[in-house]
Formats: structure tokens, sequence, C-alpha cells
């Protein structure tokens, strides 16, 4: 879906009517999100997207990068999204950014708040008219977004920690996994939009004013953030990870042990009555009574000698 805006005197971003769409001197913002083939047609014909362009922003897996053509100049950068449906809720997508001399249309498959935080007027300073300070504040709020998802992502990770404490379920096992596909995720973002941000630095296409080198500055040092948080919590997953699965290992180990205690055990008593059903002289052959308690009580003392012989050495009582 296209949604256009455009900026009061104020800086307030308000929505920018069809009607008025050839009055774009003073700069207008063509926002695309959940783009459906009818739209991306409307991009390409009305204003001269290339076709390959918007097929590698459609793409899941295309990666941040810098185009430069004769119209417009392209930006495809990786912004975090949340989607409680999906498989894996915390993933990235790419966003296209393409600039033209009149206006800034941006490309996204999914909505994102990074997106969101934007047309709701959260980001100081933002100017529609100033394309280099609009991909900064974007690119900023986009950072902004990392850092916020991650603590979550912190948050639900010792969520789950506490229930694995408690008791060891493949569903709990399942959604770290899910955790530690998402920090990867954001990993391989944040990085790639980094070298983004060092190559606008050094584009000749882009010449950043004082105020706006400040902003650059903080926007990466907001990206150098998220990558440290995100290889952390990542590192300490991994290591959680492992834990549980020694933890798994050992119980196993544990189980199996004692099974085969008691298998031992059991199998003492069997031995006795087969040697016993063999053609052997039974003890006190004229009281058949007597006969029965005998194999009884010596099968009765060998499980219970197997039992104390067997537990000194296994571990019977370990926990």
């Amino acid at each position: 879906m296209i949604h256009m805006y455009s900026q009061t005197a104020q800086g307030v971003l308000v929505p920018f009517s069809d009607v008025l769409q050839e009055n774009t001197a003073y700069g207008c913002w063509i926002d695309t999100r959940n783009a459906m083939k009818e739209d991306l047609d409307r991009l390409e014909q009305e204003f001269g997207i290339a076709e390959e362009l918007l097929a590698d922003i459609m793409d899941a897996d295309e990666q941040s990068r810098i185009e430069k053509e004769d119209e417009y100049t392209a930006i495809i950068v990786r912004i975090p999204v949340f989607d409680e449906t999906d498989e894996v809720s915390f993933f990235t997508v790419p966003l296209g950014i393409i600039l033209f001399s009149d206006k800034i249309v941006t490309v996204c498959q999914k909505s994102s708040d990074a997106l969101d935080d934007v047309i709701r007027n959260r980001v100081r300073g933002l100017s529609i008219r100033n394309k280099s300070a609009f991909v900064l504040n974007l690119l900023g709020r986009a950072a902004l977004t990392y850092l916020k998802y991650l603590k979550e992502l912190n948050k639900r990770t010792n969520s789950i920690k506490q229930e694995l404490q408690r008791s060891i379920r493949n569903n709990e096992l399942i959604q770290l996994l899910s955790i530690q596909k998402s920090l990867v995720f954001f990993t391989t973002s944040i990085t790639a939009n980094e070298l983004v941000l060092e190559k606008l630095q050094k584009s000749p296409f882009f010449h950043f004013k004082d105020n706006e080198q400040d902003l650059l500055e903080d926007v990466l040092t907001d990206n150098k953030q998220a990558i440290e948080m995100a290889n952390i919590y990542s590192s300490i997953l991994t290591g959680t990870m492992d834990a549980f699965a020694s933890v798994i290992s050992n119980n196993q180990n544990i189980v199996m042990k004692r099974l085969t205690i008691v298998s031992i055990v059991l199998m003492l008593p069997t031995l006795i009555y087969s040697f016993f059903g063999m053609n052997v002289e039974f003890p006190f052959p004229h009281s058949a009574r007597v006969v029965v308690w005998f194999i009884l009580v010596l099968s009765a003392a060998a499980s219970v000698l197997g039992a104390i012989f067997l537990n000194k050495d296994s571990g019977w009582k370990e926990k």
C-alpha cells in the first residue's frame, strides 16, 4: 500500500493528497509497505523506478548497499520487524530508500516500528526536504528499534530459562532456538547497515553539514552498540543452550543407569528360578512349602545384595 506524506512548516508530517502530487517542489515522502504487485507496477510506471531494483528490495535475503542511477540514488538497508504470527517473531527485511531530486520513496515488504515512529512524528529534526538528514534519521530510528528488540529478546530469554530450570521441555528449547535465529539475523543486518553508513560518509553523492556529521556519528554509535549487544546476547544464549544440553545428557545418563540397575536386580531372581527349573535335586524334598519359601528367600536375598552392591558404585542417590 502506498501512502504519501508532506511536511508542514513546523516539521510535522501530514498526509499528502494525490491532487497535490504535482506540487513536489517542497518535497514529499512516498511510503510503500506491504507492497502488492499493483503497488510495484505503479512505482515503476509513475516514478520511473527500475523493475530490477524493486525486485531486489522485495527479496527477503537482499543485502544492504548503495546504487546510483541517472534519476535517483537508491539505498537498501535492513530494518527490524516484529511479527508474532511468524515462526521467528523477530527478523529483518530490506528497506529501499530511493532519493529523487524532489521526493523520497521508501519501499518495504513489511511494516516496521521504525517507519511507524517516523510517521507518528517521533523523530526529532526530521526533514523530508533534506534527504541526507532524512536517511540518517531513518537509520538512527532503525538502530534504536534494534536496541529495543534486543532488550525484549533478552527478557524472553531470561523468562524461558526460568521455565527450563523447573522443567526441561521441547517447547522452551524451540523458543530459545527461535531467539538465537533472531539474534543471528540482527547481527548480520546491523553489520551490513554499518557498512552502508560508512559508505555514506565517504560517498561523493552525499554532502553532510556539521550537524549532520554529528548525527551520522550518533547513528554509527547506536549501530555499534546494537552489534555489541547482539553479540553478547548471542554468546550468552549459546552458553545457556550448551548448559541445558549438558543437563539433559546428564539426566539421561542417570536414568539409564538406574534402569540398568533395576534390570540387573530383576534378573537375579529369574536366574535362580531358571536354575531350579532344570533337572536338579531340590533341597528339603519332603516339604514343598519349605522349598517354595527357600527359593523365595534366596531370590529376595540375591536381589537385595545385588541392589546394595550396585548402588554402592553406581551413584543411585545422585540427583
